[in-house]
């Protein structure tokens, strides 16, 4: 069995909401769960304070960074754009954390993975855009979940991805077409200078990125590779990846 003390130390990204009368930082228990069963790491909630300090101490402490999902959806502004018609769930506080610390981790060469909404603040942070309602757009699919059918269903595998050839998740998993779930009403637009399109869906949707010229282990995937991870040699492989690359940097630091 792994000594829990010489396990690498996950920071994994929260939200910050209303909870009754006072805001909350949390992160949901699958991220967590997944970093423990998954990649083998030690998670640690990381608040969404934009305290510079802070994240400095966190960053020299931490063998890698989970950028979770999440119900809210980036505030338009930090791409160029006006709010689409309808409402959002916003997290200007998660926003502003996740933008300014992703160039960070990114420079250090912290190994780290992208679920989500963690993809999506990837692009942005680092020049890119998001179309607000792929579902739309003439000729996508509709990669939202039914949220009246059970969380299992919900999740549940939706349709095939396009793993580039010669590129990390080609690393990683063999097969080149997997089938993942698809819980998100956003996604990239203009890719951002600097990352590379590891896979796309079906209607060219771009469903993975890593970082071109990243030091370690960098991808961010639009799927949720953490639900049931134990359950999805593909999901598996992901975070196994990412749980190796969270201790060689620890071996190294």
């Amino acid at each position: 069995m792994t000594n829990p003390v010489s396990m690498p130390l996950v920071a994994v990204s929260a939200d910050r909401a209303l909870n009754g009368a006072h805001q909350y930082h949390s992160a949901g228990e699958k991220y967590l769960t997944a970093v423990s069963d998954g990649a083998g790491c030690v998670p640690m909630i990381l608040p969404a304070l934009n305290d510079q300090a802070g994240i400095d101490s966190i960053l020299g402490r931490v063998d890698g960074v989970l950028l979770t999902g999440g119900y809210s959806n980036i505030e338009p502004h930090h791409y160029g754009q006006q709010p689409a018609p309808g409402e959002d769930s916003r997290d200007a506080a998660r926003d502003s954390a996740n933008l300014a610390l992703i160039p960070q981790i990114i420079a250090a060469g912290i190994p780290v993975l992208g679920i989500c909404r963690g993809m999506q603040e990837f692009n942005v942070a680092m020049g890119g855009t998001l179309h607000q309602r792929v579902y739309e757009i003439d000729g996508m699919l509709d990669h939202r979940e039914d949220k009246t059918a059970p969380v299992e269903v919900q999740y549940g595998l939706a349709h095939a991805v396009n793993i580039q050839a010669n590129g990390l998740l080609a690393s990683i998993y063999s097969d080149n077409k997997p089938m993942v779930n698809s819980v998100h009403g956003q996604g990239i637009d203009q890719l951002a200078e600097g990352l590379t399109i590891e896979a796309l869906a079906e209607d060219g949707l771009v469903e993975a990125v890593s970082v071109t010229a990243a030091k370690s282990f960098a991808l961010a995937v639009q799927w949720h590779p953490e639900w049931q991870v134990r359950n999805n040699d593909f999901y598996l492989a992901i975070f196994a990846a990412f749980g190796d690359a969270c201790r060689a940097y620890a071996q190294q630091r």
